[in-house]
């Protein structure tokens, strides 16, 4: 019997004793009824046993960063034995973006997205029914699920488009711009057609594609009427645009991002109060995603207001991917009461990750 501290508890529920629910974890992972075949399997390979030695969040340091294997392990391998019933029923296989090499391929449980939906809620609690326009990713990317789970829950439908972003990722990388502008142009005209025939409450996007929306005077004027609230994510929004969103074009409907990760299953949400200078601040849901910003040079935490690399960590029953350097920069910002690890402001792309140049495009 495993204990009861790994199940899911309400989104934003952090009262859990950090210790214990990472031993828990250890045992969950690293158990030969309970751990996936992958976990078992690279458990002989990690120099130590993480079943003894990973005792803490700070433990987790001893963890290599596996992610990259990510990219051709059967996705068989990566369900931990212990998963029954409803705990089992799989939402998708995903993949990463696909931004710095071959994507990475993960299993989201139904229960994991359903909660991992639930940690931004509170944004669209008082919204109520409308409909929902997904200019974002679909296919391999979790992005365009968790889309159509919010237009069910606001018991609305989902409008979406045609959207490839590794094909443009490819036409930038070759340094075809113009054919690249042309395909985010070409976006932007199935988007206005949705915009001027159908009600839509909820707009989901990226950054890129909204900049693009704000180009075009008739849109912008289609949004004021009838969005009640904008969604981003995917990419990043510097400071001086997000401002600009919210007080010059749209200043009457909420804007509030998403900052996540394919490699964590999930997602950080917007904090309701900015640091000083406009500032976003993204919470993720601890203990089950959890964030830390280091020197990319030594791996040492930053201090509160220091800029450094974003390193993420998926720690679930459902999935381990621990000690995982993304390819953000970021300010360490003060976390959540209860929480482990921090929270992020001010996040950026680097512009080289892994030896491959860092290429966003519109995803």
């Amino acid at each position: 019997m495993f204990s009861a501290v790994l199940d899911l508890t309400a989104a934003g529920d952090a009262a859990v004793d950090p210790d214990e629910y990472i031993s828990a974890l250890m045992a969950w992972h690293f158990s030969a009824e309970t751990g996936s075949p992958y976990w078992l399997r690279r458990a002989r390979s990690l120099g130590f046993d993480p079943v003894a030695d990973v005792r803490t969040f700070a433990d987790l340091d001893l963890f290599p960063n596996v992610i990259n294997e990510f990219r051709d392990i059967p996705v068989e391998d990566l369900i931990p034995r212990g998963l029954e019933g409803a705990d089992r029923e799989i939402a998708g296989i995903y993949e990463s973006g696909g931004t710095t090499g071959a994507p990475k391929r993960f299993v989201m449980f139904d229960r994991w997205m359903e909660f991992a939906l639930s940690w931004d809620e509170f944004h669209y609690a008082d919204l109520g029914t409308m409909n929902t326009l997904a200019i974002t990713p679909s296919g391999p990317h979790m992005f365009g699920e968790f889309a159509s789970r919010r237009a069910r829950r606001h018991h609305g439908v989902k409008f979406t488009i045609d959207l490839d972003p590794r094909w443009i990722k490819q036409l930038i990388a070759r340094g075809d711009t113009a054919d690249a502008d042309r395909y985010a142009e070409h976006l932007i005209d199935q988007a206005a057609q949705i915009l001027s025939t159908q009600s839509v409450g909820i707009l989901v996007t990226t950054p890129p594609l909204l900049e693009r929306i704000a180009r075009r005077a008739e849109l912008v004027d289609l949004v004021r009427k009838q969005i009640r609230f904008i969604c981003w994510s995917g990419a990043h929004m510097d400071a001086d645009s997000r401002d600009i969103f919210k007080q010059e074009i749209f200043p009457e409907i909420p804007l509030k991002g998403l900052y996540g990760s394919t490699t964590i299953l999930g997602m950080s949400r917007e904090r309701s109060e900015d640091l000083p200078g406009g500032l976003a601040v993204f919470d993720p849901p601890s203990p089950y995603i959890v964030f830390r910003v280091v020197h990319p040079e030594t791996g040492a935490d930053v201090n509160v207001g220091e800029r450094g690399q974003v390193v993420m960590n998926h720690l679930s029953k459902y999935a381990l991917m621990p000690n995982n350097r993304e390819r953000d920069v970021a300010l360490m910002a003060e976390p959540l009461p209860g929480a482990l690890g921090c929270a992020v402001a001010d996040v950026g792309p680097v512009t080289m990750f892994d030896n491959h140049s860092v290429i966003e495009g519109v995803y």
